[in-house]
């Protein structure tokens, strides 16, 4: 069972993740207590759980939180559909990923939060990490966001030059509740490289690119939308590689996989590489299914609205691809009522597909 204890998000085990965001969501607070005194206006906590925040989804769900909320007195907020709705603060919260996200939506322990496109399948299918979970029934979507990378990335040292070349070393592959971990699984099936063939670490992120960097580790998996910060900085001083995701073993991910697509980091992306092959998948922003209507029309109206896009795109290179157009399309989960209305009245939303048989 996922709690929520102050600024942190707990699980059963007592397991606590500091959480940067917990500050914005005081200076939020503070803000709306002496500009929205007397008002009279409900206030409304809106939780998002974004991840590490060394990652791609901390600063692109610090945008989303900063474009929604409706602080009392907030003079964008005057303006018809640039905020959510009035009342609502919201905050953003560090996590180990992908798997917590979607579990703690479900049990509605925050509202909101960002996850791999290929987790969120799972999840609604209760495979992988969810089997012992069962079918999270309370997860819906509200847009399709950006594409997300899957990186790998090595010692120069250790002479890794393809995923098969992990066999044996010591390579961190996200914590049990990453999303991470779920493609990571995938990956080395594919690749014929049994998971007891490695030395597998699963420290989060940032602790895994620290160890990287002191010859602690010989190699790491991420998945996350290009660049990622702490990728950057790991290929700056040139003594690691980002090593591609090609070939047969390729081939057959995507062939056993159809939540993975071919994807590609451009050449200079990142410091001294060039342009490398991979797989990727989609950041989905998920909402509990109990949150209202709405506030889940509202909430998407002022991700699309016009006004934000500077606030939005500048989050991130990858927030650059959240398009209202791309935004419906795509979906692991349903779409909730709320964000359907409103990408109905934008003439956005998606016709079903015809039915098949006699007519």
């Amino acid at each position: 069972m996922l709690t929520q204890r102050g600024g942190c998000v707990s699980d059963m085990n007592g397991f606590r993740v500091a959480t940067p965001g917990a500050v914005v969501g005081v200076l939020v607070a503070l803000t709306v207590a002496a500009a929205g005194a007397g008002s009279g206006v409900m206030r409304t906590p809106f939780v998002i759980a974004a991840g590490p925040t060394g990652g791609t989804y901390f600063p692109v769900g610090e945008a989303i939180a900063a474009i929604v909320s409706h602080a009392p007195g907030v003079y964008r907020c005057e303006k018809a559909g640039v905020c959510g709705p009035p009342g609502l603060i919201a905050s953003v919260r560090t996590s180990p990923g992908t798997v917590f996200n979607v579990l703690a939506v479900n049990a509605h322990t925050v509202d909101a939060a960002l996850a791999q496109s290929d987790v969120v399948a799972e999840a609604l299918a209760a495979r992988g990490p969810f089997r012992g979970h069962g079918v999270q029934s309370h997860v819906r979507a509200i847009a399709n966001l950006f594409p997300e990378e899957v990186h790998v990335v090595a010692a120069r040292s250790a002479h890794i030059r393809s995923v098969a070349d992990l066999r044996g070393k010591r390579v961190s592959i996200g914590p049990t509740t990453s999303g991470t971990i779920v493609t990571a699984r995938a990956l080395f099936a594919a690749y014929g490289v049994p998971l007891w063939r490695i030395r597998a670490n699963n420290d989060d992120s940032n602790v895994a690119a620290e160890k990287l960097s002191k010859g602690q580790l010989d190699a790491m998996l991420f998945v996350g939308g290009a660049p990622v910060p702490f990728v950057r900085e790991l290929l700056a001083d040139g003594k690691t590689v980002l090593v591609p995701v090609d070939g047969k073993g390729r081939a057959r991910l995507l062939r056993q996989s159809r939540a993975l697509q071919a994807a590609t980091i451009p050449e200079n992306l990142y410091p001294h590489t060039r342009k490398i092959e991979t797989v990727g998948v989609r950041a989905i922003l998920i909402v509990n299914d109990a949150v209202t209507d709405g506030t889940v029309h509202d909430i998407t109206r002022a991700l699309f609205n016009q006004a934000n896009r500077s606030t939005l795109w500048g989050s991130h290179r990858s927030a650059q691809a959240i398009r209202i157009e791309t935004a419906p399309q795509g979906l692991p989960a349903p779409l909730h009522p709320g964000a359907a209305r409103f990408y109905k009245e934008a003439g956005k939303l998606p016709k079903p597909a015809p039915e098949s048989g006699k007519t």
